[in-house]
């Protein structure tokens, strides 16, 4: 329930009729609610080929690409919104795609996991690496590449140049915008070029 509603909280920050590509959009569950909720058109990229044939299987428009070949495919402003969300922490080359999401599209949405969650604090300082609803995996079998946080992504986006419109964090299906860097376990930002 609370993903789901994690979802529906992003999408409201997508305006209604807008052209979307879904970064690593999954099994494309929020394309499909943007569409039948928002009257939105788009794509979803994804590699995962059992997430493609449930895209499909939801009537989402889908194209498998590796993200780490970056977006040449695509136009300059061709999408009125990029999101990248869950997927920032897989990627290598996190700033070119950054720069990529804000070429591509009028705006960028991401969300990742806030590593600087209270929660993940206090496992660390015990000495674990976390593991929670928002990072499952353990330290040795994570798809995670990197974590980072609400402050480190505030940094990475002035250093790119780009200019964030709006940012809260997520917890448990709620926004949070009084401090979301420590009380938030989801980082959510929207932003455009500078």
């Amino acid at each position: 329930m609370s993903e789901r509603k994690d979802l529906e909280l992003i999408a409201e920050l997508v305006p209604a009729g807008s052209r979307v590509l879904d970064l690593g959009c999954g099994t494309g569950e929020l394309l499909a609610l943007l569409r039948d909720r928002k009257g939105c058109t788009g794509y979803g990229v994804e590699i995962d080929d059992a997430k493609l044939l449930a895209c499909v299987q939801r009537g989402v428009n889908v194209i498998q690409l590796n993200l780490e070949e970056g977006l040449a495919m695509f136009e300059d402003q061709s999408f009125d919104v990029v999101l990248q969300l869950d997927s920032l922490q897989h990627i290598r080359n996190t700033e070119t795609m950054l720069r990529e999401t804000a070429r591509v599209g009028r705006i960028g949405i991401v969300s990742f996991p806030n590593f600087a969650h209270w929660p993940n604090r206090l496992q660390v300082a015990l000495g674990r690496m976390p593991v929670t609803r928002v990072l499952p995996y353990e330290w040795y079998d994570t798809p995670n590449i990197r974590v980072g946080t609400y402050a480190d992504f505030e940094v990475l986006a002035r250093k790119n140049g780009l200019q964030v419109l709006d940012a809260f964090g997520i917890q448990a299906g709620r926004v949070v915008r009084r401090r979301p860097n420590l009380l938030a376990s989801v980082a959510v930002f929207k932003f455009t070029r500078g």
